[in-house]
């Protein structure tokens, strides 16, 4: 038998390859697929079938691309769609790869038509389950993809789906997640890499419920939504471009980068502080191991992104853009920024203070305006900076104006990697004096420096 989860970094996304004899299926396959097709064929097995569990928000489903090369079928969830491709999944439907069975069990909640796929040995006896965003380690699916006014109702039917569904199936059952901790589609994933349906029954916060109405009480909330998980909709029902090859964007000298990205946008994928010492005026940072991440909060798709990035980061940058549907790149700065400045092209940098120097700078009296862009669950768990205003970075463009162009704006986040996107782009937008604090919150805990539970809100 054959049984792997290929895990996508930075989206924090699992799929699942399931095989026996000379069969293999595919649960939830990402669009750069051809790590399904090797490792099945490393086993003499073929690709027959494509299951979804839902229809994805966060990135593009790797389906069509996948059955063009393997000839598998393609079975979706959600039918109330209009799919372009595949055939719709009922209830019950069964299916079989040499000794394993698999059957669709309906659960919806996280949408409206999502289905996990039980995994049965062959003897009939259920030993795993694919829960897609129905069940993570330590949470549950987020329920608000179809608006605010539905979510009651949707929690609810998540909470009938886990309840009445999937814990029934048995303590001993393991549960394979769509997500693992970091996913935008679900709230505080545990750091669990394996897991039981008795584990998350005895331990998952959200299943600790004395009823149906107490659950959906504590579920039932609008979460941060990502500006692009529009884009995923649309594109997750139409079936992606395809991918036959990760893209190859076309390595620029300085001139011809400079030319080409006033019609694009400047992505630079370096990290912290390389981004801080030069980067090129405008650029967006972005580091490559948190694109996907941050990449949808913030890059548009209707314009060509330019990359600049180390020659080790490139092809993991460009991967992740891909799985994310970013197809349109624009060229990458060949020679780096040391090329750039070596053209005599300007450059920018952005100011950083550690955080020994920020805490003699409010022991001396000093009152900087700090712009704390963690979370709130991250802000009510470890405190802040005393004076701190909290604006979380995925709130920062529409509350972009709560953060005072007249200050020298020293922005905090865990380590300093949200800070350096916060920063970059503030300074897009025309702040003109921008400070990182290096280090961040782990920094300041390590220091041992006061914290304060209270947070003012913005600029009020």
């Amino acid at each position: 038998m054959l049984f792997e989860r290929i895990e996508s970094a930075g989206l924090a996304h699992y799929s699942y390859l399931v095989g026996s004899g000379h069969e293999a299926l595919v649960i939830d396959p990402r669009r750069d697929c051809q790590v399904y097709v090797d490792r099945a064929a490393r086993e003499g097995m073929r690709i027959t079938h494509i299951l979804e569990t839902h229809r994805n928000e966060d990135y593009a489903i790797g389906s069509v691309e996948l059955a063009a090369r393997t000839g598998a079928e393609i079975w979706h969830a959600d039918a109330q769609y209009d799919y372009a491709y595949g055939n719709p999944v009922a209830d019950g439907r069964r299916w079989t790869v040499g000794d394993v069975g698999v059957r669709a069990l309906a659960c919806p909640g996280h949408t409206e038509g999502m289905m996990a796929y039980l995994l049965e040995d062959a003897d009939g006896h259920p030993w795993a389950v694919c829960t897609g965003d129905a069940l993570f380690a330590g949470s549950v699916g987020r329920v608000d993809l179809l608006g605010a006014d539905r979510i009651p109702e949707m929690a609810g039917r998540l909470y009938d789906s886990i309840t009445e569904r999937l814990l029934p199936l048995g303590d001993g059952v393991i549960v394979l997640p769509a997500h693992g901790p970091g996913s935008a589609c679900g709230a505080s994933i545990a750091e669990r890499p394996w897991t039981t349906l008795g584990i998350e029954r005895r331990h998952n916060p959200a299943l600790q419920v004395a009823s149906r109405e107490e659950f959906i009480e504590r579920v039932g909330q609008a979460l941060p939504f990502p500006p692009y998980f529009y884009t995923m909709e649309r594109m997750n029902v139409e079936g992606p471009p395809p991918l036959p090859r990760l893209p190859s964007p076309p390595m620029l000298g300085p001139q011809a980068f400079a030319d080409g990205a006033r019609a694009g946008l400047v992505l630079d994928v370096r990290d912290a502080l390389a981004f801080q010492a030069a980067h090129v005026p405008g650029a967006l940072s972005i580091w490559s191991e948190r694109l996907g991440r941050y990449g949808g909060w913030f890059l548009p798709y209707d314009r060509p992104l330019f990359l600049v990035a180390g020659d080790d980061a490139r092809e993991d940058a460009v991967r992740s853009l891909a799985r994310m549907g970013y197809d349109r790149l624009g060229g990458v700065l060949s020679g780096g920024m040391e090329a750039w400045q070596a053209a005599g092209l300007e450059s920018d940098s952005l100011m950083n203070i550690t955080v020994p120097q920020l805490e003699t700078l409010l022991a001396r009296g000093g009152e900087p305006w700090i712009l704390d862009l963690r979370t709130h669950e991250e802000v009510e768990r470890d405190g802040t900076v005393p004076g701190a205003r909290h604006v979380p970075l995925t709130s920062l463009s529409e509350r972009r104006d709560e953060v005072p162009r007249e200050e020298n704006v020293f922005a905090f986040c865990g380590t300093g990697v949200r800070s350096t996107i916060a920063a970059s782009l503030l300074a897009r937008w025309g702040w003109p004096r921008l400070t990182v604090v290096m280090g961040g919150m782990e920094g300041w805990k390590a220091a041992g420096a006061p914290r304060t539970g209270q947070v003012a809100q913005g600029a009020g």
